[in-house]
């Protein structure tokens, strides 16, 4: 196993790939990161997966530990807003559909809604994701995914969020259950976080520039030259310097390979803009709204919001994608940097070439659509600790790194890609460019297919990536892609079941929204801001002194729902 491992970049990736092996490897004799003090860092990766937890539980952090000093909130869902024809909004939650005599509910909403809703029963004219799932009406309401007490809504998983048991799993290979929230975090204020974590465990900063990279007869990494350090030795050489793939792209020549065939948003522009989340509230969503030449992200944080534009640069200047977000936000821009972004969209052909892994935007990037950044470094480091080798790195043990890493990648492009054809908008050049871009293979096959049935876990792409059957069959619903007719085998089933389901919901959602406190208050709490015992009900929002007064009148109340949920 590599005895030296020098970590090249902070922000971020560098930051969680160092925090993390420290962690894992007891036996490793250095860890080093150096830290350019000139290079800024993209720092638009606020929001995450719901699996990020595992990434803290193998850490041994709670959320009271590091969420504060990060500024961070929930995310239950993302919010896609004007994304079809004629507007509107759809959620995709981090939420499974329940099952019901073999067939997922989606699939029972297409069978039910078309008789059903005209009658007033089964899923009602409710949307399939008001109908399928307790998450968009909590979203609505500005709901916490915690109780004050620390259980969450979904009890299915409330063994996984016991911090007298400890989790289950903390790793993405061993997880088999639905999170039912992700986060959002102030990325500049995570990387100091983690810094001071890994320092404190025995990792070294060095604050310096890389001026060369040296290469050793064989073509793998000698050593690096450091402005003020001289040369610096590893044994493993970790690239996290972001777009630009100092080591493996431009010292060692591996080729990047772009998607921008594919996906044609290849430049953003952000914002930081202040917030008064007590009198607003905190909106447990990342919000991504269908603008002319591409869609604008909300990150609600705690203390702000960070919002911005991903556009294609073959169809808006950097001027025009700045005026259209400004006048999106509206006044509360005024007065607020705007940060230019050129985005390499594609992956390095491989992440790991020689002595050196690519950990982050230098392994590979896709637009921020589904909050995938964060992920696929988590994946990286990960994946990385499972291929480490006992001496030099062995060709067998590369090839399996690399393949699991461009599989994955090139999985969540694919998803991407089906955000834009499976869309109904055909208003601007751009709406229209994105379906007449060329479809990889993989997605016109099954996109075929889902025409006339939905996703399921044996139609979508089978190598992890990241996203489960329910999340394609969520976004061509919500996105208009409409199927002519539900399942024929439906019509043979008894719907009697269906329609029970469909009613819980109802009503597991009308007890939620009764007892939940609000986001906001939530975490005011966690951060000591917000005593319970002492609260005076005008300091509460009107869903917080709901959610105390029920917490002692319904207790038992919920732990019922809470049984009911898991037979569910």
């Amino acid at each position: 196993m590599a005895k030296d491992i020098v970590v090249v970049g902070g922000g971020t990736a560098g930051w969680m790939t160092a925090a993390y092996l420290r962690k894992a490897l007891d036996r490793v004799g250095s860890i080093r990161v150096i830290e350019s003090p000139r290079v800024g860092t993209i720092g638009v990766g606020e929001a995450t997966f719901s699996t990020l937890k595992l990434f803290f539980d193998f850490l041994e952090l709670r959320e009271r530990d590091w969420m504060p000093s990060c500024n961070a909130s929930y995310k239950m869902a993302i919010r896609f807003v004007d994304w079809r024809r004629g507007g509107g909004h759809f959620y995709h939650p981090f939420q499974r559909y329940e099952v019901v005599d073999g067939f997922n509910l989606g699939e029972w909403w297409l069978r039910l809604n078309a008789e059903e809703a005209r009658a007033g029963e089964g899923a009602g004219d409710a949307p399939f994701d008001y109908a399928c799932f307790t998450v968009p009406a909590l979203c609505d309401h500005l709901r916490s995914p915690r109780f004050f007490d620390g259980r969450v809504f979904d009890s299915r998983v409330q063994s996984f969020f016991s911090e007298a048991e400890g989790p289950a799993n903390k790793a993405l290979v061993e997880h088999r259950v639905q999170y039912p929230y992700a986060y959002h975090f102030d990325a500049a204020l995570l990387a100091d976080f983690l810094r001071g974590y890994a320092v404190r465990r025995g990792v070294e900063q060095i604050v310096d520039d890389v001026i060369d990279v040296r290469l050793a007869d064989d073509g793998s990494i000698d050593h690096l030259v450091t402005a003020e350090h001289g040369a610096i030795r590893g044994d493993l050489y970790v690239d996290c310097t972001g777009f630009r793939g100092l080591l493996v792209n431009r010292a060692l020549g591996e080729p990047f390979v772009s998607f921008g065939q594919s996906l044609l948003c290849d430049r953003a522009v952000a914002l930081q803009v202040p917030a008064d989340s007590r009198a607003q509230g905190i909106e447990p969503f990342t919000t991504a709204t269908a603008l002319d030449a591409g869609w604008v992200w909300k990150i609600p944080l705690y203390h702000r919001l960070g919002t911005g534009y991903v556009y294609s640069g073959a169809h808006a200047s950097p001027e025009q994608a700045e005026a259209a977000l400004r006048s999106h936000v509206g006044p509360a821009a005024d007065g607020c940097t705007a940060n230019h972004i050129a985005m390499r969209i594609g992956r390095s052909r491989n992440s790991w070439v020689k002595n050196c892994v690519a950990i982050g935007l230098a392994s590979g990037f896709v637009e921020p659509l589904e909050s995938t950044g964060i992920f696929f470094i988590q994946h990286g480091i990960e994946e990385l600790v499972r291929h480490l080798p006992n001496g030099s790195p062995d060709e067998a043990v590369v090839k399996s790194y690399n393949r699991i890493v461009g599989e994955c990648i090139d999985g969540v492009r694919d998803f991407l890609v089906l955000h834009y054809v499976g869309s109904d908008r055909d208003d601007t050049a751009f709406w229209r460019d994105a379906k007449r871009a060329s479809m990889p293979d993989s997605v016109a096959d099954r996109l075929a297919l889902w025409r006339r049935r939905l996703p399921d876990p044996k139609s979508i792409n089978p190598s992890f990536h990241g996203f489960e059957s329910y999340s394609y069959s969520v976004m061509l619903l919500g996105l208009n892609s409409r199927h002519a007719a539900s399942l024929p085998v439906l019509e043979q089933v008894d719907e009697r079941n269906a329609l029970a389901a469909f009613r819980a919901i109802r009503e597991r959602t009308a007890h939620l929204l009764a007892t939940l406190p609000s986001c906001y208050d939530y975490l005011a709490h966690m951060r000591g801001e917000l005593e319970l015992p002492a609260i005076a009900p005008s300091a509460l929002s009107a869903g917080a002194a709901i959610a105390l007064e029920g917490a002692g009148r319904q207790g038992g109340a919920d732990r019922g729902e809470a049984g009911e949920q898991a037979q569910a």
